[in-house]
């Protein structure tokens, strides 16, 4: 089966090269990359250009996280859709065969989505939700539609019957595999295709990525609700759970104020956006919350299977 890697990107001049220098070391050859670029003002495109890769430009005005997934499935000639952040790259060299085995083990299946970790400039509390989201356990048929499209992979054939939703400010994802569940389709959770997710984001950043993650979940679980006392709740409960893992690892005194910053601005901005009506993504919308500031990470593992090594 060939897989078409689709990454969408918009100034990640720190970040594309090592990814896409991550894809040329797999071990499964037959693959193509898709980079959609949403107007990168930096060196972005000059970097993915040195490499083999098809280059679709979108225009700023005109990005959703689903429109720019659209465009680049529309392009891709794979039985395969598998796609990647521009700041992830992978962590060893079967990766693409760890994500595609599933495909070819089960016509039933529809989605896998991989393992992710962070590296020394994601927030500490970021590594614990993680954790907590992607397990060291595979699961060959999870029964909650949940995924994330920095490490995901779908079936051809079935995004050309349900393409993502280009009108959601996130979670088009979530919302393709809710979906395609209901169906009758498998969802797989790979714990073995592991790639590093860079995030170095200030707080108004982290409190923005989870405000539009809730105007999405809103619109695509209309019965939920995040009251102020469910965000009190989980932030006095997340706050805890850090704090004693970090007096665990004997590491309190360095992420002390960082957990209460990090997990603070995580639910406020999850509990305005549910206060949010709906949302009509004009231009200042967009650009609030599609373009972000640069972040420039690089990872280390403390995994004991050899990475590879992006120093050659």
């Amino acid at each position: 089966m060939k897989i078409s890697i689709v990454i969408r990107c918009f100034n990640e001049e720190e970040h594309i090269g090592k990814l896409l220098t991550g894809l040329e070391h797999q071990d499964y050859k037959n693959h193509e990359v898709i980079v959609v670029d949403s107007g990168s003002t930096d060196s972005t495109v000059a970097i993915a250009s040195k490499f083999n890769i098809k280059l679709i430009k979108i225009k700023p005005e005109d990005f959703s996280f689903g429109y720019a997934l659209n465009v680049g499935c529309a392009a891709a000639t794979g039985d395969i859709l598998l796609f990647g952040s521009a700041h992830v790259y992978p962590l060893y060299e079967d990766w693409l065969s760890k994500m595609a085995a599933p495909f070819i083990k089960d016509k039933e299946v529809a989605l896998v989505y991989g393992k992710q970790r962070g590296d020394s400039r994601n927030k500490y509390s970021e590594h614990q939700i993680f954790k907590q989201w992607f397990p060291e356990e595979s699961n060959n048929n999870q029964k909650i539609p949940f995924c994330n499209n920095a490490n995901c992979a779908v079936r051809t054939s079935l995004w050309k019957e349900q393409p993502f939703d280009e009108l959601l400010t996130g979670l088009e994802d979530l919302d393709w595999a809710k979906k395609i569940q209901v169906k009758g389709y498998k969802l797989v959770y790979e714990s073995n295709a592991t790639i590093i997710h860079v995030h170095e984001e200030k707080a108004a950043n982290i409190r923005n990525r989870y405000m539009r993650e809730a105007i999405a979940l809103k619109r695509i679980n209309p019965d939920t609700s995040f009251g102020f006392l469910t965000m009190t709740r989980l932030l006095v409960i997340n706050i805890f759970h850090d704090i004693s893992q970090a007096i665990e690892e004997r590491v309190i005194s360095k992420f002390f104020g960082e957990i209460f910053m990090f997990r603070y601005n995580q639910f406020i901005g999850t509990y305005n956006g549910y206060r949010e009506k709906e949302v009509n993504l004009n231009e200042k919308l967009r650009n609030k919350y599609y373009y972000p500031p640069k972040r420039n990470v690089i990872a280390k593992s403390s995994l004991n299977q050899q990475p590879i090594d992006y120093n050659e």
